[in-house]
């Protein structure tokens, strides 16, 4: 089996005011799914936040809707820095605030913020090469470590 889509279900207070949000940070309305009650707001290829009126969320489940929107976050990959930057500072600009600081570890960069009701969003780049090679490093500074404790352990005996 595979995964071909993804939907991510999100409460809104004001689905109008939702969409304006996503569609100032660069992502389309789906109209052919969407109504007074629901936009589908296309993410990626593939990847679609379906935002809600509480009510009609309320409709696809028998569980409580949550209201804060922090019990989930949604992460992004983004294609470099300065598309994360993009994407966040657009969120900012939109009414969006920013829920955690900047993380940047080098092969990793990330930002975090929140859209109008509350829902923890963050956009991320990774340099998988950078990510390959700084785990190669970490992983024989490890060895090394082990290897100099081994070491000092036979010495002691």
């Amino acid at each position: 089996m595979s995964i071909n889509q993804i939907y991510v279900n999100l409460p809104v207070a004001d689905v109008a005011r939702s969409t304006a949000f996503y569609e100032a940070l660069g992502f389309a309305k789906n109209p052919e799914f969407s109504d007074e009650n629901t936009s589908c707001i296309v993410l990626g290829e593939n990847i679609f936040a379906m935002i809600m009126t509480k009510a009609k969320l309320q409709g696809f489940t028998r569980h409580d809707v949550a209201d804060d929107g922090v019990r989930v976050i949604n992460a992004l990959g983004a294609d470099s820095r300065e598309g994360v930057d993009r994407v966040a500072d657009a969120a900012l600009a939109a009414g969006g605030t920013e829920s955690n600081d900047t993380q940047d570890y080098g092969w990793m960069y990330n930002r975090a913020f929140a859209d109008p009701d509350g829902h923890h969003w963050e956009v991320a780049y990774m340099d998988e090469e950078a990510m390959r090679e700084a785990f190669a490093a970490e992983s024989a500074e490890s060895a090394e470590s082990a290897e100099s404790a081994e070491s000092a352990e036979s010495a002691e005996a």
